[in-house]
């Protein structure tokens, strides 16, 4: 399956670049595993942050950003088969959710609850 991994990226942090890394770090921890359970891990800012800085995206948050950002996501989860949510507050993640949801996607809340599948 193609996963979209979704939870905080720019939430609690006060644009706090330091904290936005955790964040992003966060959110890429989840990949390897994805993946080593046979999956296809996607995160929204893989595709995002490259096309915001194509952009002009000078600033988190600016006409840019919001261009961008969440749109990006939206339009992966037309593709994508499920959403893992990670844990944190965020309400980008619970948009995804609930797109993801809206287009008949399986929603995992942790990693074990995806299956494995055979590679």
């Amino acid at each position: 399956m193609l996963i979209l991994i979704a939870g905080p990226y720019r939430s609690g942090t006060n644009d706090d670049p330091e904290l936005i890394q955790k964040n992003l770090d966060n959110l890429e921890s989840m990949a390897l595993p994805l993946f080593r359970k046979g999956h296809v891990p996607l995160i929204g800012e893989w595709i995002a942050l490259p096309l915001m800085h194509l952009a002009g995206s000078k600033n988190i948050g600016d006409e840019v950003w919001h261009e961008i950002q969440y749109p990006v996501a939206h339009r992966l989860l037309k593709k994508c088969d499920a959403v893992l949510r990670i844990s944190g507050e965020s309400k980008g993640a619970d948009q995804d959710v609930e797109i993801a949801k809206q287009l008949g996607l399986k929603v995992y809340y942790s990693l074990d609850e995806v299956p494995a599948t055979e590679v």
